[in-house]
């Protein structure tokens, strides 16, 4: 056991997009913390992610109430401030990660919990590499979370299910008002959702739909190439059937030759093409091919922040692989990354694992084939099989005044021991 001399302290910090849940796992590292205060000594947040470590701006969890760290487990967003900063790579800019070893040894800081996306794997896994080379080594542990489904090695990645959820819920409601005014009004209803290169959000969507047949009817997934023509006389053949068509679209959905629908060419902070605007160029086609009525939504921040409708499967799980970065730590574990593994039985179950980085950063995992449709334009049995358990379960925040109630942190900053500043 680790005595009050030799103990390290620990590193926390949220990374990219923020999910309904990623708080519950911010819950599940403080608490596990915590509870092994004998040999782990004081948690440290990162003010708005990894530029909170490169600034040496430290948050002071041990100042934060029990009922507060509590809270966490049901209040959306990132408590503790993220960030869309990309660590470039070691060779192009050693200074930077020089700098995070820097700052971590002068508040004793041995462990590195980093809870995001691909990106973040990626770096969890060159801090692990610099910090050993320095003579410093640094056990720094992934924690994941993307709602876009899209981490290996793992069943599904914390933040989806709730996403997932609630477009499938959305779907479900806005076929209900669409099919309600199609016979002399609206007769197209498009709802666009986020996923960059993997169709598992827009899929989700395909929930909604209880019996064949039923909405949503069309799903633009960014793994089939997109064929306008196939499109439109697929909307054609639907309205003549149903009456109205629903569709659901990815942002990331793309013509054969990989340019995007919605065409644009901004790029975000991680140097991903900027994504958005597929909704309306889909409205357009229908439109002009067709001349139907039609609205169209984009479910954008409200789809990852949506935690008063969150799944109780993923806050479960979000707050797991918190949990369990901490354990897996404390049995000298680093350069890995926390998983979920789903149990083979028919009814379902799911466990922990873990994967290791080299393995896990820089790769995407998409929709297979199987879980789409031939047409493209669907899921399949199989697909709603693995879905279907991800959003089950509900787990309702407080309510005060008739809202959501969601407290808020101290975030009491450390006192800074480095004379230099580092510059984003």
């Amino acid at each position: 056991m680790a005595n009050l001399t030799t103990k390290k302290n620990a590193f926390y910090a949220q990374s990219g997009g923020v999910t309904a849940v990623i708080n519950a796992s911010a819950c599940g590292v403080i608490e596990a913390c915590r509870r092994h205060k004998d040999k782990i000594g004081t948690l440290y947040a990162g003010e708005n992610g990894i530029i909170g470590a490169l600034q040496e701006n430290l948050i002071d969890t041990s100042k934060e109430l029990n009922s507060a760290v509590a809270a966490l487990r049901h209040t959306p967003g990132g408590a503790f401030g993220s960030c869309r900063y990309k660590m470039k790579d070691i060779k192009d800019s050693r200074a930077e990660y020089e700098r995070l070893v820097e700052v971590f040894k002068a508040h004793n800081i041995g462990y590195f919990f980093y809870n995001g996306g691909g990106d973040s794997a990626d770096t969890c896994l060159k801090v692990s590499q610099i910090s050993a080379k320095m003579g410093y080594p640094i056990q720094a542990i992934h924690i994941p979370k993307t709602i876009d489904n899209d981490l290996p090695f793992t069943d599904c990645s914390p933040g989806f299910g709730s996403v997932a959820k609630y477009i499938a819920v959305s779907t479900k409601e806005a076929s209900l008002d669409i099919a309600s005014m199609a016979a002399s009004s609206t007769k197209i209803f498009i709802l666009e959702v986020m996923g960059r290169h993997a169709g598992w959000i827009a899929a989700s969507g395909g929930l909604a739909a209880q019996d064949q047949g039923d909405a949503p009817h069309i799903i633009v997934f960014p793994e089939i190439p997109f064929n306008r023509e196939q499109f439109v006389a697929k909307v054609e053949q639907t309205v003549n059937e149903k009456g109205f068509c629903v569709v659901v679209a990815s942002e990331g959905a793309s013509y054969a030759d990989g340019a995007l629908i919605s065409g644009s060419l901004n790029k975000d902070a991680f140097g991903h093409q900027q994504l958005g605007g597929v909704a309306p160029t889909l409205a357009s086609m229908i439109k002009h091919s067709l001349g139907y009525k039609y609205h169209y939504a984009l479910a954008d921040y409200l789809q990852r922040a949506a935690r008063h409708i969150a799944s109780k499967t993923d806050v479960d799980q979000a707050y797991a692989v918190g949990r369990a970065a901490v354990e897996k730590a404390l049995e000298g574990k680093g350069s890995i990354m926390i998983t979920i593994e789903r149990g083979s039985g028919k009814r379902y179950s799911w466990s922990l694992g873990e994967a290791p980085l080299t393995k896990v950063a820089n790769v995407e995992k998409k929709m297979p084939r199987s879980f789409i449709t031939k047409d493209g334009f669907g899921i399949t049995q199989k697909a709603r099989d693995y879905l279907q358990p991800l959003i089950a379960g509900e787990d309702v925040p407080p309510f005060k005044n008739g809202l959501p109630y969601y407290p808020k942190l101290k975030k009491i900053l450390v006192a800074k021991k480095l004379d230099t500043e580092f510059k984003i």
